[in-house]
């Protein structure tokens, strides 16, 4: 199966730039469940009915068994595209046949906050790596570097320090590795 370069994750791009986004009336933030990997073709028909969305995407290295590296473009939060917009454009979204589930998500400006530090962080350029649960942890701002201000949770895994950034909606975020001496306390 061939390595498909990468597609747009954010439609349109200025999206989470808008601050009324998560809080006007009308419209909501809608996180569709999909069927098996379909997160692809899903966000390709959403950007053909013109409907604004958001599936984080991460570059993966592996190795191929001939020692050459390849990158691919898989999305963070496996199954999950998040949809913004009216009834309208859920019930399209629903007719992509790519659906499995629909959830609306209760608290649009706090998914909206969350989305918009994952997405600095994906953009940042340093190695992000999917967190399963969300665990109890310090509450810390990052002081220097191309996150600085960005709040986070600290993780200590394998004796790394890594900062966690959570989507509160899917009890899951992304993380980063980072050094003690860029971090403070809240």
């Amino acid at each position: 199966m061939p390595i498909l370069n990468f597609e747009p994750d954010l439609y349109p791009p200025p999206l989470l730039d808008d601050p009324k986004l998560g809080v006007e009336t009308g419209r909501h933030w809608w996180a569709f469940y999909l069927r098996s990997r379909q997160e692809k073709a899903f966000m390709r028909r959403l950007r053909g009915l013109d409907i604004p969305h958001y599936g984080p995407q991460v570059t993966k290295r592996t190795r191929s068994p001939s020692g050459r590296e390849r990158s691919s473009f898989a999305p963070l939060f496996s199954g999950y595209v998040f949809v913004y917009g009216d009834d309208e454009a859920r019930r399209a979204a629903l007719t992509t046949n790519c659906v499995s589930r629909c959830l609306e998500v209760a608290d649009g400006a706090q998914l909206t906050h969350d989305l918009r530090n994952l997405k600095l962080l994906i953009s940042g350029g340093a190695p992000v790596t999917l967190e399963a649960k969300l665990e109890a942890g310090m509450p810390v701002r990052i002081r220097s570097g191309p996150f600085r201000d960005m709040e986070g949770i600290v993780l200590q895994r394998r004796g790394e320090t890594r900062i966690l950034v959570a989507v509160r909606f899917l009890q899951q975020g992304a993380s980063v590795e980072l050094g003690d001496y860029e971090v403070e306390r809240i």
